[in-house]
């Protein structure tokens, strides 16, 4: 039974056309994927269901009901059983999980008196559904991006709706939080629930996907059962060409130790005695389950946080980081996992981005000098192939693969000796993607030192020289390339000894 429909939605932005009469439905029951590359309209048709834009032209139908396109409200969409998950979650970050998950369940009555021990039950409940291993009294604010993740998806479990939106609900996960999600996404399709669901993990849509539908250029491209295509057909029908190539690694360059931590101890963060090292030219991929503390490790070396113990150095100098002014100082440059919050300033120009951790080199008595600060913009622009009409551009209007590459020039501006990223294509398209590795690829051939997080197992195999596997704050195991396989590093986050039986065939 169909439970919505979309037919011949319109949209325009200011003359540039988002979507041009794209039509699908969802049925009871089915997990229908939309995929496209970034741009593709995935995020406008979105916003359109939800209430949050209205379309220029088309009709809805939610359960039988017309709905008018330029009538639409978020309360509405609420109030028909609409619930969206999106990639960066809308929480209140001053409440607890317990007051964001009520505000999402309950139903407001000026009378009615709080009862707030059923509120945490029926929090604590949601989050038990979901397999999330979480305090119901944290607030928000404490919580990481991939513990945000999960307490958004709670939330739309505990609304019970009837039609659940994810969009790139597993960007913050790991493969374990993913196989929890599938388990949830099941029990939602067992229940009747229609979920369309978005994704660059083309992985994941031919594994959890009834259906599928492929935008591009804000057309439909194609539409049919999961069955129908392999990951080249949905590599084609949506860039028209094949899976790009993973960035040639080639043979790592033997440079000097850039980076070398030693025994770096911060209680408050969760870490214990980390030691490790990068050297010029080589990239030191960081693995682990969520809240194995690999953010908290890269915000403690970049002065986000204070270490309690250890030394850190820099070039085989010891340095005393203990704000990220000093970390820029010594040669570090830190791209954040949560690039809206932390990467970028959205209503910024592409120009003001790129410059705004070198302020001082295009500023003179104060004032910012513009085609200083342009004439450095339009050559990285350039250089990372950044589609925007012009550096003039506000960063929020591109897609999320050509956000990335502006938070990735912001700090390579800086001229870094060492270089930490954090989930640095989490969200984008495949073309993106291996756009982005080249770019990290070209900048350590040419003896840059990086030190990259990621969930994505692929990710860190592909581009890491060595693999430093993440416990519960501590370096758990240090991999050859030789040595990682996708079994081993997983084996390892999960518990197991590195050279054990375990670590190769526990999944």
């Amino acid at each position: 039974m169909t439970v919505f429909s979309a037919d011949g939605i319109h949209k325009s932005f200011g003359g540039v056309h988002a979507l041009r009469g794209v039509s699908f439905d969802l049925a009871a029951g089915e997990v229908h994927a939309l995929v496209g590359e970034n741009g593709a309209g995935k995020s406008t048709l979105i916003r359109i269901i939800t209430g949050a834009d209205h379309a220029d032209a088309g009709s809805l139908q939610i359960a039988g009901e017309t709905v008018s396109v330029d009538r639409t409200s978020p309360a509405a969409a609420r109030a028909r059983g609409i619930a969206a998950i999106y990639q960066q979650p809308a929480l209140f970050p001053d409440l607890t999980v317990t007051e964001n998950i009520a505000i999402a369940v309950e139903r407001p009555h000026p009378w009615r008196p709080i009862d707030w021990r059923a509120r945490r039950l029926e929090a604590a409940r949601c989050l038990d559904r979901i397999g999330a291993n979480l305090n119901p009294d944290r607030v928000v604010r404490s919580l990481s991006m991939p513990e945000q993740q999960l307490v958004e998806i709670a939330k739309a479990v505990g609304a019970q709706a009837r039609i659940v939106l994810m969009d790139e609900p597993t960007a913050s996960l790991t493969d374990r939080e993913i196989e929890r999600l599938f388990a949830v996404v099941a029990a939602l399709r067992q229940a009747g629930v229609a979920v369309l669901y978005i994704s660059h993990r083309l992985e994941e849509i031919l594994t959890i996907a009834d259906r599928i539908t492929v935008l591009r250029d804000g057309t439909t491209v194609v539409s049919g059962p999961r069955t129908r295509f392999t990951k080249g057909d949905l590599v084609r029908f949506m860039a028209g060409h094949e899976d790009p190539a993973p960035a040639s690694r080639g043979v790592p360059t033997a440079g000097d130790v850039a980076l070398e931590v030693r025994h770096v101890s911060n209680r408050a963060a969760g870490l214990h005695h980390i030691s490790l090292s990068v050297r010029g030219g080589e990239i030191v991929g960081v693995a682990g389950l969520v809240g194995s503390g690999r953010t908290e490790l890269a915000e403690t070396l970049f002065g986000l946080r204070r270490a309690d113990s250890g030394e850190v150095l820099i070039g085989g100098v010891p340095v005393a980081i203990r704000s990220p002014a000093d970390a820029m100082r010594f040669g570090l440059a830190y791209v954040p996992e949560d690039r809206r919050r932390h990467g970028m300033v959205a209503e910024m120009s592409v120009a003001a981005n790129t410059t705004l951790a070198v302020l001082p080199s295009v500023s003179r008595a104060g004032l910012i000098q513009r085609d200083r600060e342009r004439a450095i913009a339009e050559r990285y622009a350039t250089s990372f192939r950044v589609k925007a009409p012009s550096v003039d551009a506000t960063v929020g209007t591109l897609s999320g693969g050509n956000q990335q590459k502006v938070s990735l020039a912001r700090w390579l501006a800086t001229a870094p000796d060492v270089l930490i990223l954090d989930e640095p294509t989490q969200g984008v398209d495949v073309a993106a993607k291996a756009e982005i590795h080249g770019l990290i690829r070209q900048q350590v051939n040419r003896g840059l030192a990086v030190l990259m997080i990621s969930s994505d197992m692929r990710e860190i195999l592909d581009m890491s020289d060595r693999i430093v596997v993440m416990v519960r704050g501590r370096i758990a195991a240090m991999l050859s390339r030789e040595e990682a396989s996708s079994q081993r590093v997983l084996g390892v986050a999960l518990g197991a000894p590195p050279d054990s039986d375990t670590a190769e065939t526990r999944s």
